[in-house]
C-alpha cells in the first residue's frame, strides 16, 4: 500500500479532529506547490495567493468591513489557511490536543459545527475592534490562521468540564481550566502587540466558546445550525429516488372463501410462502399443518 492509499485511509477511518487537520495542511501544501511550479514557468497567480503581505488577495480576511462585500467567503476561508510552516504546526498541535479532549464528551457533527461558528465569530469580532477600538484606527490588516476556531474549541470543553485532569510533559498534571486560564491571559496581554487583531480573535473564540456551552446547559445546540446548512446543500443535490410503482388492489367482496388463492394479493401470497419455507427449513416438512401443505400445494401449481 502506498503513502496515498494510506493517507486516503487515515481519512476515511479518522474523526473530524483529523479531517480538519488534512484540510488544513492541504490548503497549505498544495498551493504552495502548485504557485511554485506555475512560477518556473512564468504564470502569474499572486492575486490567488493569500500572502499578508500582498493588497488584494481572494481568502485572507480583511479588517476593512467593504472587502467582505466582494469576498464574503473570507469569513470561513481565513480559518483553514496559515501564514508560515510554524504557524501551521503549532496551530495543528493545539487541534489535535483541544479536538481528543471535546470528542471525549461531544459528538462530531458539534465538534465541526462549533469550529466554524467559533471562526466566524471571532472573525466578525476582529473586524468589529478594528473599526471601533481607537488603537486600530490607523491602517488596515488582514488575518489567516486556524487559532481562533481552536481556541473556540479548547475553552469550550474546559468551560463544559473545568476540572478534567490533562498530563502536560515537563509539566505533570493540571486541571483543564488551568491551561484555559493561561491561554486567555497571554492573548490579553499581547492584545496590542504586533499581531493584536490575531490575538482579538482569539480571545473572540474563547467567548463563543464559553457562549456555546453556556447555552448548550440550557438545551440549546447553536452547533446544530451547520448541522443544518449541511444538510439542507447535500439533500439538495442528493439524487431523489424513485418510488417504486404499487398495484393497489381493491377488494368489494365482503366475504370469500379462505381457501381462495387467486382473490388474494399478491405480495400477502408470496410473504405467507415464505413463511412456510422458513418454517422447513427449521423444523421440516413434517411440522406444516394440513391447511399449510394444502396452501403450498396450490402456490406450486
Amino acid at each position: 500500500m502506498g503513502i496515498l492509499d494510506d493517507l486516503k485511509m487515515e481519512y476515511r477511518i479518522g474523526g473530524i479532529t483529523q479531517r480538519l487537520i488534512f484540510w488544513n495542511v492541504g490548503l497549505f501544501a498544495i498551493p504552495m506547490v502548485f504557485f511554485s511550479v506555475l512560477s518556473l514557468f512564468s504564470v502569474d497567480l499572486s492575486f490567488l495567493r493569500w500572502d499578508l503581505a500582498s493588497t488584494n488577495d481572494w481568502f485572507s480576511l480583511s479588517s476593512n468591513p467593504e472587502d467582505l462585500l466582494w469576498k464574503p467567503w473570507s469569513i470561513i476561508s481565513y480559518m483553514f489557511l496559515h501564514a508560515g510552516i510554524f504557524h501551521l504546526l503549532f496551530n495543528m498541535m493545539m487541534l489535535y490536543f483541544a479536538g481528543r479532549l471535546f470528542l471525549t464528551f461531544f459528538t462530531q457533527k458539534q465538534m465541526f459545527g462549533m469550529y466554524i461558528l467559533g471562526g466566524v465569530f471571532a472573525g466578525f469580532l476582529y473586524i468589529v475592534s478594528y473599526n471601533l477600538l481607537p488603537a486600530f484606527s490607523v491602517g488596515g490588516s488582514k488575518m489567516v490562521g486556524a487559532s481562533a476556531a481552536v481556541m473556540t474549541v479548547l475553552i469550550a470543553t474546559a468551560v463544559y468540564q473545568p476540572y478534567y485532569q490533562v498530563r502536560l510533559m515537563l509539566i505533570g498534571t493540571v486541571k483543564l481550566w488551568h491551561i484555559a486560564v493561561v491561554f486567555v491571559i497571554l492573548d490579553l496581554i499581547q492584545a496590542s502587540g504586533s499581531n493584536a487583531g490575531g490575538h482579538i480573535a482569539h480571545l473572540g473564540g474563547a467567548l463563543f466558546g464559553y457562549i456555546y456551552i453556556r447555552l448548550l446547559q440550557n438545551g440549546t445546540d447553536l452547533s446544530s445550525i451547520v448541522t443544518s446548512v449541511i444538510d439542507f446543500f447535500a439533500n439538495l443535490f442528493k439524487p431523489k429516488k424513485k418510488t417504486p410503482f404499487k398495484k393497489v388492489y381493491k377488494n368489494n367482496n365482503v366475504s370469500r372463501p379462505a381457501s381462495s388463492l387467486t382473490n388474494q394479493p399478491k405480495d400477502i401470497t408470496q410473504k405467507r410462502i415464505d413463511d412456510i419455507l422458513d418454517k422447513i427449513s427449521k423444523s421440516g416438512y413434517e411440522s406444516l399443518t394440513k391447511e399449510e401443505k394444502d396452501f403450498l400445494s396450490k402456490a406450486g401449481k
